[in-house]
This record gives structure tokens, sequence and C-alpha cells, in this order.
């Protein structure tokens, strides 16, 4: 390439969701843009996401979505970039989609609609978008530097936007802390989240027959509760309720998960035993809690006995065993299965309006490598959108 042709107005360095939209905001105010990727395609994490169906964004998405430890940080970007200004993307390039539940928004077809719209978007305004091509090293300044496996590149505005830990085989990486930490920045203690909790092998061993089985319930973690589905697996627990919860779990301490939140079993018991005084215990916790779970939970918790005979210490255990039952995790599946990356830079380094380094300038920080964890449900893509198109309109 002649020299020329390394020059870029701003160089985004990751080709995911965040950096995808900031290239197509930069691109639009008629800035020279180059997107790098060291992976062999982009959106690696898009396609995957939602069953491959990509749930897009949430309806309700809203700051108390947000983990970080600068809570009012994600307020700028998430009223300037809405669910709705997505939506308005998506039905521009006729992407059909639906509401799944709870305002989670995914594709009626594939995860491919939405990279493909995004990849569109940049061709619209001419960012370029370059595969394959990994960063060797990075001398910040203006201009920014930057020695890649295809050669040397220059750019006035440089953007990381290369994600977290979560999910090595998609090419995951800590660049971006990396490079953070070199500048003398600092990066939030990082940890898996949104991840299916692990079982001690005795808890395992109790438990293993129910792997498959899911249930309705409200699972708490340090004073945080999500009403949803559990799951329970060969290793331990997963599922909407136990992943959410996850974001808020700290190693040594128990998980609660209440599994009656709509009744209290033991005034189930009182009802029932007035008409069927001689069913099972165990008969009528089936119909709450399945004949599996039923039929374990009184194999290690709680005598099955005829309602009518059960008393005062047979209420004690079942309101121990369900109301809630208290899990001690003895850790999570870790970043392999992890949807996010809790933690990141600091937000306090950065921007609130245009996500670029407060003693950096030009150099721009945004997605999940910034301290702010969405809940699950789309608030972390919502969060990409929108700080991918705040870092866009100043880059």
């Amino acid at each position: 390439m002649a020299e020329s042709a390394h020059a870029f107005d701003v160089v985004v360095i990751g080709a995911g969701a965040a950096g995808l939209m900031c290239a197509m905001t930069a691109g639009g105010r008629g800035r020279r843009v180059l997107v790098i990727d060291h992976a062999n395609r982009v959106g690696k994490k898009i396609l995957m996401s939602g069953g491959g169906r990509c749930n897009f964004t949430n309806l309700h998405t809203t700051p108390d979505n947000f983990i970080s430890h600068n809570p009012h940080f994600v307020k700028s970007a998430l009223s300037r970039y809405t669910p709705w200004d997505f939506i308005a993307l998506v039905e521009k390039h006729c992407v059909p989609y639906h509401e799944k539940k709870l305002g989670q928004l995914f594709c009626d077809r594939s995860s491919k609609d939405i990279v493909r719209l995004l990849l569109d978007e940049c061709a619209a305004v001419d960012a370029q978008v370059m595969t394959k091509c990994r960063v060797e090293r990075v001398h910040p300044g203006r201009p920014h530097v930057l020695e890649t496996g295809l050669g040397q590149v220059q750019c006035e505005s440089l953007v990381i936007a290369t994600g977290g830990y979560s999910i090595p085989k998609l090419g995951a990486s800590g660049f971006g802390f990396d490079f953070a930490r070199a500048l003398g920045m600092q990066v939030r203690p990082t940890r898996a989240a949104l991840v299916p909790v692990t079982l001690d092998p005795r808890s395992l061993r109790r438990l293993q027959d129910l792997a498959g089985v899911s249930l309705d319930v409200v699972a708490r973690a340090d004073g945080h509760a999500f009403r949803e589905n559990i799951l329970f697996t060969h290793r331990g627990l997963s599922g909407p309720a136990v992943l959410q919860a996850s974001s808020y779990w700290e190693p040594g301490k128990p998980l609660e998960i209440d599994l009656f939140p709509d009744a209290d079993p033991w005034q189930m018991v009182e009802v029932a035993r007035q008409e069927r005084p001689r069913m099972e215990l165990k008969t009528l916790l089936a119909e709450q809690l399945t004949r599996r779970v039923a039929q374990r939970w009184c194999e290690l918790w709680v005598d099955s006995k005829p309602l009518d005979q059960l008393g005062e210490a047979d209420r004690r255990r079942l309101e121990q065993a369900c109301k809630p039952w208290t899990v001690w995790p003895d850790g999570t599946e870790g970043y392999r299965t992890a949807e996010v990356t809790l933690g990141g830079v600091d937000t306090h380094a950065l921007s609130s309006k245009t996500m670029e380094c407060r003693d950096h300038p030009g150099l721009y920080f945004i997605g999940e490598v910034v301290d702010v964890t969405g809940h699950l449900g789309g608030h972390n893509f919502q969060w990409a959108w929108a700080s991918g198109y705040a870092a866009g309109q100043y880059a």
C-alpha cells in the first residue's frame, strides 16, 4: 500500500456490535474509518447470541439494568440512542423480528440479519472492515500509530471495542484491558457474568437425576432478585434466573432460590388436606415442582407423608427446603460459557458523553471492555449500540 492508504480519521479495533455501530456512525459524519479485527469474520458474538436469533435489544432498557462502579455513567449514552432508534434501523433493513417476553426482541430468521445490517450500513458510508488483521502494537498519540499484521496504520481517533474475556473460542481476549493498563488507566477487577454456577460433587450426586428439568423461581444474590426459570444441569444450575443472579453472586456466598414464588407451600398443604387429607406430600409438591423434583426433595429434605399427618416440624423442613432453597455454589463455568465480562475499564477515566479518555485525547473505549455490564435480555446489545453511537458522533 502507498503510505497515504494507511492513514484514516478513525480506526476501530474490534468488529463486534459496538465497533461496527461506531464505524457506521463516524462514517456517516464523513470520517474515513477502518475497522480491524483479528478474527476471520465479524460479529461472532452477535451470530451466536439468542440461540442464533440475536436478542438485539430490550424495550424496557433503563440505567437500572446495568452494573457499574459508576451507575450514572450509562445514562447519557442510553438516553441519546434508545431501543427505538435501533428498532428503526432494523425496520429500515426490513429485518423481521418479534418480542419473546419481558421486552426482549429477537430476529425472526437469524442473527445473520443483524450482522448484514451493520455491514451494509458501514459499506454505505465507505467504512472499511478488515478481518484476520492482528494488532501487534499501538503507539498512542496524535496521530495514533498501529503496527498490524498487514502493515502500519495511522489515525486521528482510535476506538477500542475489543470486548472482554467471555467465550474465548470466539476469539475473546484481554487486549483492551491490557492496553488500558499499559496507559496507566484503572481497570476494575473482571470476572465471568451471566454464567451458569457449578456445585460441589456431593450436591451434584444428590441432584444428578434432575439434569434438564426447568422450574419457574425467584433467584436472589446479594439482595438482587430475578423471577425467571432455573435449569438443573450436569454441572450445577443454569437458566435465566441463575444467569442473572450470577452477576451479583460472589464466591463463598449463597444463592437463594424461592421454589414457590407465588405461594406459601404450607398454606397449600393446609388447603389441600381439607379435601384430600390422604394425599402424599410429594404428590402435592409435584403440582408446582414437577414429579422428579418433588420426589427428590422428599428423599433429601422433607418426609413425604399423608397431608393430615404433617406437623410443625414438617412445616419448618418444607419452608427450609423450598422458600428459599439455599444453594452454595462452588464456582461458575467461567468465561468459557459466560455471556459477558463483569468489570473493565474504569468509567471515571472516560467521558460519559463521548466515551473519550479524559487523559488521552482521541482515544475511546466502548462496549463490553468498559466497566458496564447489562442484565440478561438484550440490555448488553443496547449498551453496545448506545456506546458505539456516542463515540461515533465524536471520534
